[in-house]
């Protein structure tokens, strides 16, 4: 209390004149007396620098700039551009009427005088002080999607995060725009003040969170069970699959029994399959998954119901200079080897076959262990059994009971019905007995005939 003060308090209250009107006591103007006027009017005169923290109170809010009372002899201003770190951002949207709010001075004066302030870099400057200790203890940001960016998204953690949208989940999202206004949580894995990068994996995150779960699911996920799950993600080798709690991959070797160029000729994102597990890597955390395990091998269905010696009809797929091949099956091939080819010489496959001919051949050879099947054309010409599969094509009048065709034209009538009935009507009427009375010469024609059979085998089309 000051002296003046003091003296003040001494003095007795005002009194009533005789009329009762109040006469109050008589106040002097020394009641300064002693006081440091200079020191009073100094201390009430605030000085700032460029770069120093000020705070205030928030006195006006204008589309393109806000007013703060710092207590100056003028409000500070802030840009709308230095009020955050969001682009184009609504200032009504960022502080509010009557907020405390901390800046930094950007300007001492503007041209009208003012005190030119910026929300955006004092918040700036205390976040990287933050996320700096963040990163030094290994602990997690958290901020809200702010913006999606070619590659990734911009995280609001006080500054300008970037979350690779590689980083975004446990495997890569192709639509980002969803996680627009969401909060995540992310660990912090490249950081760089004087570039002012800052790069975040939530994926760091999820695995890390997800660790414990993961090591139980890989404990109860044993090879040779088999799983229902649904295709995550199609890549060039192969396709991941959801299995309830992680991926698995399964090789594109192991999507089908057929020779596929790529996966997504058999599977899409979304399909549900079921796989069976293959192999379970704990170091890795990585699950090998089939799909054509849960299928039955078209090789194997086809040796169990095939034999050698009995005749299926095929189309032409390749020449090469040992022989032909030929598809007999959903995906299965054989080998007409040349020598197999005709009964006379032949120099090359084309001089007898062309690819996409289709014809009969005869299995001479069936190598389950090594999944080889041996044809032969010049066999076929000479008749035999048919597989069954094709039995039901001719009807049960063209065959003897050991299931040989004598449904040609030679052995009595029979009118083809379909085309396979007619190429191997064909084959059966090139290949028949002749008559000795019929044709003197047929012992001279004999091997010019197999020839003619070999070269020009029916066509299906």
């Amino acid at each position: 209390m000051s002296e003046g003060s003091s003296l003040l308090s001494s003095q007795p209250m005002g009194t009533f004149d005789a009329e009762g009107n109040y006469i109050p006591r008589v106040v002097t103007e020394d009641n300064l007396v002693g006081t440091d006027l200079t020191a009073l009017v100094g201390n009430s005169v605030l000085e700032f620098d460029d770069g120093d923290l000020v705070s205030g109170i928030v006195v006006k809010i204008d589309h393109d700039e806000v007013l703060l009372d710092i207590g100056f002899k003028s409000e500070g201003v802030i840009p709308a551009r230095e009020l955050s770190i969001r682009n184009d951002a609504d200032p009504a949207d960022i502080v509010s009427l009557g907020e405390r709010i901390e800046c930094l001075v950007l300007q001492k004066e503007d041209k009208e005088g003012r005190l030119v302030l910026s929300k955006k870099r004092a918040q700036y400057e205390k976040a990287w002080a933050n996320i700096e200790e963040l990163k030094t203890r290994d602990e997690i940001v958290k901020g809200v999607v702010i913006e999606v960016v070619k590659g990734g998204l911009i995280v609001d953690i006080g500054l300008r995060g970037f979350l690779p949208a590689s980083l975004v989940e446990l495997r890569r999202v192709r639509e980002l725009q969803p996680y627009i206004g969401k909060t995540v949580e992310a660990k912090i894995i490249e950081l760089d003040r004087n570039r002012n990068n800052v790069v975040l994996s939530r994926r760091a995150w999820l695995e890390e969170t997800q660790k414990e779960q993961r090591g139980d699911f890989l404990n109860n996920l044993k090879p040779g069970e088999r799983r229902h799950g649904v295709i995550s993600s199609v890549v060039n080798f192969g396709a991941f699959v959801d299995l309830g709690g992680m991926d698995g991959l399964i090789h594109v070797s192991e999507l089908s029994w057929k020779h596929i160029d790529h996966p997504s000729q058999v599977v899409a994102v979304g399909d549900e399959v079921d796989v069976e597990v293959l192999d379970v890597d704990f170091s890795k955390e990585r699950i090998s998954l089939s799909l054509k395990a849960t299928q039955s091998d078209p090789w194997q269905v086809f040796a169990d119901s095939h034999a050698v010696d009995q005749l299926v009809y095929g189309r032409v797929t390749k020449l090469v200079p040992f022989g032909a091949f030929i598809q007999v099956g959903d995906g299965i091939e054989g080998l007409v080897h040349i020598s197999e080819m005709a009964a006379h010489h032949v120099d090359s496959p084309d001089q007898v076959v062309t690819a996409g001919e289709e014809l009969w051949v005869k299995i001479i050879e069936l190598d389950t262990a090594r999944r080889r099947i041996s044809l032969s054309i010049k066999q076929a010409a000479e008749g035999g059994e048919v597989s069954e599969e094709y039995r039901e094509a001719f009807g049960s009048h063209a065959y003897d009971s050991e299931g040989n065709y004598i449904g040609g034209i030679e052995y009595g009538e029979f009118t083809p019905e379909t085309e396979a009935q007619a190429a191997w009507a064909e084959y059966a009427t090139e290949a028949a007995p002749k008559d000795d009375a019929a044709d003197e010469t047929a012992d001279e024609t004999v091997d010019e005939t197999a020839s003619d059979v070999a070269e020009e085998s029916p066509d299906g089309e």
